[in-house]
């Protein structure tokens, strides 16, 4: 009897042993074949970070009203890894057109519509200095030629819509239409480092009624599930690795535990509700009769109503990020300003006699440099251009040089924040409370590292709140828009088959 046992127990454990061995053999095979694409990332500047807010802040403006015959074998989800720009934008790489043509474009959940720049776009320096769709050199192009425009804050994105194969990751889609990109407005679009745009959203807000890339891949069916979710790094160590975009499913290295569902309440965005907001576990008052919120990849913070942030900005002890430039400006400079314009220089020289702004000789070239300069001393330069004006009124007045910095510092507290940007002591971060935002009763918890972000500005470290003031008007608004600051801290599944999304703990 006991060898019976025996022989029992042992076949049980070989049948056990040959069904673990054909579970890892499927897992694997599973994991064979994704198109996985390395991507670098670059380091946190608070530059790069104000190019990047401004320019998915232009995306946003217009939309919130704000100034292979596939088989079941053959189907496996598709991984794109994504760029990290800065913490603030992740983009990754597609090709249109055959042979592809490669761009990189930020996959944003926040918009429907695919642009790229266009080889007839001659006039917009952007263009100059990002890659251009040229329809000559692709034998799968078909002309469309209907006019297209997105409006900005700065302008109108116009240019022509296009149809051609597009190719995301292993998975090629027949036939999107697209728009070529013959004007981009301002400078905006200068000095980004992606080359357009690829919405994610749902079709009723697609711009022309253009039938969405996403709607596409699953009416060709080349995903096993109508899912897609995103896996954003925000580990500042793991510099090669911005993250993934899986198509077609969900990676479980991606997260842990389980996702906690709630459906979409409006189509258009991913729109979900939201409940209170907590400042270390207790109660604001905020959102507590429920919220609307758009998960958005395209946004690179936490956006809600202004009044609302501010009174979150308080809590975390949070101050303008133009009043600390501001008195930044005055500590370092304040004196040598005033000697200069007693020295009578001329005003519009004192600020780049002083080192703060760029002098460039004048043409295109110094449009560019100027620009590139932009994106790392406009701040200090145009407060110090402000500093000069009130000294020089001061000076009128026979002020005192004491007289006239004290009350230069008194200004520099008037000072609101621009795009509701603020910054916190850096050193006082462990101190700060953690806030959460409460979703089908289940409170997700960011702690003050995961909402602060610190950045370098100038050679040394600067702390910015991840909260930014957004007052979208009815009828889209009031809302808060869960941005890239959420979405790292919380895997995130965007289940279009059933009209929700997900979120899970990321695994890092």
């Amino acid at each position: 009897m006991a060898v019976s046992l025996r022989l029992v127990g042992a076949a049980f454990l070989l049948v056990l042993g040959i069904i673990c061995s054909i579970l890892v053999v499927d897992v694997s095979s599973a994991q064979e074949g994704l198109g996985r694409i390395p991507l670098k990332k670059r380091a946190l500047t608070k530059e790069r970070l104000k190019a990047s807010r401004t320019a998915a802040g232009f995306l946003r403006s217009n939309q919130l009203g704000v100034p292979f015959p596939p088989c079941l074998g053959s189907l496996k989800e598709d991984y794109l890894p994504l760029k990290n720009y800065l913490d603030a934008q992740y983009f990754g790489e597609i090709g249109i057109g055959t042979p592809p043509q490669t761009f990189d474009v930020i996959f944003d959940t926040g918009s429907s519509n695919l642009w790229v720049p266009s080889s007839k776009c001659f006039l917009s320096l952007a263009c100059w200095f990002h890659h251009k769709y040229k329809s000559s050199k692709s034998s799968t192009y078909h002309a469309n030629g209907t006019s297209f425009a997105i409006q900005y804050g700065t302008g109108s994105m116009s240019g022509f819509l296009s149809q051609d194969d597009v190719t995301v990751g292993d998975i090629t889609v027949k036939g999107q239409v697209f728009a070529e990109a013959t004007i981009e407005p301002g400078l905006t679009f200068l000095a980004a480092k992606f080359d357009g745009i690829l919405g994610l959203g749902f079709k009723e807000i697609s711009q022309d009624k253009v039938t969405p890339l996403w709607y596409n891949i699953v009416d060709q069916k080349l995903v096993p599930e109508p899912v897609f979710s995103f896996w954003l790094n925000r580990d500042a160590s793991d510099e090669g690795n911005g993250g993934e975009l899986v198509l077609g499913g969900v990676d479980p290295k991606h997260f842990k535990g389980e996702h906690l569902y709630t459906p979409v309440t409006k189509e258009g965005y991913w729109q979900i509700e939201m409940g209170d907001f907590l400042i270390n576990g207790r109660s604001t008052g905020f959102c507590a009769g429920r919220c609307a919120a758009i998960v958005d990849s395209g946004t690179s913070l936490l956006a809600g109503p202004s009044g609302i942030v501010a009174e979150i900005n308080l809590a975390i002890g949070a101050t303008g990020v133009l009043s600390e430039q501001c008195k930044l400006v005055v500590a370092q400079y304040g004196d040598l300003i005033v000697e200069l314009l007693l020295a009578q220089v001329t005003p519009d020289k004192v600020c780049s006699q002083v080192g703060v702004c760029k002098v460039n000789s004048p043409g295109i070239a110094s449009v560019l440099d100027r620009e590139r300069a932009d994106a790392g001393d406009d701040v200090l330069c145009s407060v110090c251009e402000m500093a000069v004006v009130w000294v020089q009124n001061q000076l009128r007045q026979n002020q005192t040089k004491s007289q006239i910095v004290s009350y230069l510092n008194q200004l520099c507290e008037r000072i609101p924040s621009p795009n509701g940007e603020s910054v916190v002591d850096c050193n006082a971060i462990s101190q700060l409370p953690n806030v959460g935002f409460t979703i089908e009763g289940q409170t997700f918890v960011l702690t003050p590292e995961q909402y602060i972000l610190e950045v370098s500005a100038g050679g040394q470290s600067q702390c910015i709140s991840g909260f930014l003031g957004l007052d979208v008007p009815p009828p889209a608004g009031p809302l808060w828009i869960l941005g890239d600051v959420f979405m790292g801290v919380y895997h995130t599944v965007f289940d279009f088959g059933n009209k929700r999304v997900g979120f899970a703990e990321a695994a890092h």
